[in-house]
């Protein structure tokens, strides 16, 4: 769906579950840099065989958990490239803050610009959900 939550199909069942990736938090998909994170969660995880650490749900419904393909931790992997931001709700820096860092240091994904990237949540108060109306 985009760079921080996606659909998944568990075994047996034909209907996808909404997955928000824990200690994440990717650009909306209408702000600058979102659709790069989207089309990099893309390449990781499009009809690979994932694993699934459940964690519970979010404010929204939405199942909260870490997923994994070959034992790479997606939610890594996205903050390493670039493509997200380390996050943990209510406390902030989580546990990826080191790979955000050595991403900023590095200038990958949306820090390789000039100008810093706009947080999704401050994105959303000056322009609204990309999904509204």
């Amino acid at each position: 769906m985009d760079g921080d939550t996606v659909l998944v199909v568990r075994p047996g069942q034909k209907e996808p579950v909404k997955l928000r990736l824990d200690a994440v938090d990717a650009p909306e998909t209408c702000q600058p840099g979102g659709s790069a994170a989207r089309d990099a969660m893309i390449t990781l995880a499009l009809r690979k065989s994932v694993q699934v650490q459940s964690l519970g749900h979010d404010s929204y419904g939405r199942d909260i958990g870490r997923l994994s393909v070959d034992g790479a931790d997606l939610g890594a992997e996205m903050v390493r490239l670039g493509m997200a931001w380390a996050y943990q709700f209510r406390t902030g820096r989580g546990p990826y803050a080191a790979l955000q860092r050595q991403a900023q240091k590095e200038k990958r994904g949306m820090f390789a610009g000039r100008e810093a990237p706009m947080s999704p949540a401050l994105f959303r108060k000056f322009n609204g959900s990309c999904h509204a109306p």
